[in-house]
């Protein structure tokens, strides 16, 4: 399975730890689903030309992600601030707003539509604001797009049509919410819908067949980016022609690992704001 990922990027500066990680949901389902055993992992957003741009762009060639679809700006990289609460979650305190990405858009020109070609899957978000281009990249890849908990039903309804796989963070929500919610994606014509919902697990959808996933144990250190772990394990097995639950299992397994170390995939460096 090839995948990229197309959009937004960020460094969370943890203040407990005064160090900054790269992240991002696009970029982190990029790398994580590389390490997942994808065949071949790519990232196209803007990056800022700061000590944070620099930064993500070290560690995305140290995980042998392809960058040659990068944009560098002039201008801070987005950062978010980050704290530990009393369970161990992260909460976010604060952000420049997405920095450089802000007063700017990914513009795609035909080499980069030839480019996404060459992918099984493009990956991006809600935070990547690229969702008036999305019927012209569905004619490319498959989209996989993650929502977050935007789940306003006129966004859904303009949105949802263009895509393979939809996800959203649902931790709020009843198990009876959750499946309504998939029920109204599918009707939108998404074929493949998930909820992930924290410490109650996860529930996925296939056409309508509904499948559960408990979540995996595992020693939480940092709870940061395990829902974009498993989004990106689930894309690389269920991509690669894995049946839904063995591919959810998988899901839960690499999520856990990413609770029991720092940052969603690492590469932490001493940072002062």
């Amino acid at each position: 399975m090839k995948l990229i990922g197309v959009g937004d990027n960020v460094v969370d500066f943890f203040m407990d730890r005064g160090e900054m990680f790269p992240g991002g949901n696009a970029l982190n389902v990029a790398v994580l689903s590389k390490r997942c055993g994808a065949e071949q992992c790519a990232y196209m957003g803007i990056i800022g030309n700061d000590e944070a741009g620099d930064h993500v762009l070290r560690s995305l060639t140290a995980e042998g992600i392809d960058v040659s679809h990068i944009r560098r700006a002039y201008g801070p990289n987005g950062l978010a601030v980050v704290a530990l609460d009393e369970q161990g979650d992260r909460r976010f305190v604060r952000s420049n707003k997405g920095g450089v990405q802000k007063s700017m858009t990914l513009r795609f020109t035909e080499e980069d539509l030839a480019y996404f070609g060459q992918f099984d899957v493009l990956h991006t978000s809600v935070y990547s604001y690229v969702e008036r281009d999305l019927p012209l990249l569905s004619g490319y890849a498959d989209l996989s797009f993650d929502f977050s908990t935007k789940r306003d039903p006129d966004y859904l309804r303009n949105v949802c049509p263009n895509l393979k796989y939809a996800f959203f963070s649902g931790s709020d929500l009843s198990e009876a919410e959750c499946g309504k919610l998939i029920a109204d994606v599918h009707a939108c014509g998404t074929p493949v819908v998930g909820v992930t919902r924290g410490g109650q697990g996860a529930m996925f959808s296939s056409g309508g067949r509904l499948c559960k996933q408990a979540i995996a144990e595992e020693n939480v250190v940092d709870t940061l980016g395990a829902g974009d772990s498993f989004i990106a394990a689930f894309l690389t097995a269920y991509g690669s022609g894995a049946e839904m639950q063995e591919a959810l299992r998988f899901a839960a397994e690499a999520a856990a690992k990413t609770c029991a170390h720092y940052g969603a995939f690492g590469y932490g460096v001493p940072y002062k704001e």
